[in-house]
């Protein structure tokens, strides 16, 4: 069993432009962002936990 741990990149805002603004889109560029976002909180959470526990 591997302990390698796959590292989620910290991701960007969408850009200007990127965003149609007609609330129409679904998901939305916002909503993808937002979700990956998270994603990334919980890993970098985890990551700290468990950096932690090796001290």
């Amino acid at each position: 069993m591997s302990n390698e741990i796959n590292i989620v990149e910290k991701p960007y805002p969408p850009a200007d432009g990127e965003c149609c603004e007609s609330g129409a889109c679904n998901p939305c560029v916002w909503d993808r962002y937002y979700a990956e976002l998270q994603q990334w909180r919980v890993q970098q959470a985890e990551l700290k936990t468990q950096q932690q526990a090796d001290s």
